[in-house]
């Protein structure tokens, strides 16, 4: 088992040669415009999860999963020239979640908001139920 450093390390490095490999070698015309946003490495160093986004329609999406797919072999054989591990980890390419995640709770921060300005609005013309003072004593009350 290798630590922790190292499979960090190395994840960063193979980040970066992914995304050159990408841009400089890949001449894929479904290749979209793509991200690399992360790289996650096994503890013993065999496996290397690629995440990345990809900007346009579902479309192009897909056209980019498929080209990913058919470039993994040159990815995994660039990874392996330029890192010189005794053995170079298998690549496989996950779509990033993340930007989806983040659109959809923007949008519920702003639906949450709009609500609190409804609520807000409506708050500047409320008038108290019943008595203005609920606690108000009688003279009465005062005496007992």
């Amino acid at each position: 088992m290798a630590d922790a450093a190292r499979a960090r390390k190395l994840s960063e490095r193979i980040q970066e040669i992914v995304a050159e490999t990408l841009e400089m070698k890949v001449k894929d015309p479904r290749l979209g415009f793509i991200t690399v946003t992360d790289v996650r490495v096994s503890s013993d160093l065999h496996e290397a999860t690629v995440f990345y986004t990809v900007f346009g329609s579902d479309e192009d999406v897909a056209k980019t999963a498929a080209a990913l797919e058919s470039c993994k072999g040159m990815v995994r054989t660039e990874v392996g020239k330029r890192t010189g591990i005794k053995f170079t980890p298998n690549i496989s390419f996950v779509r990033d979640a993340l930007p989806d995640s983040v659109r959809m709770i923007d949008d519920l921060l702003h639906e949450a908001a709009t609500a609190d300005a409804e609520v807000a609005k409506q708050a500047i013309n409320a008038k108290f139920a019943g008595e203005p003072d609920a606690y108000r004593v009688t003279e009465k009350q005062e005496k007992n």
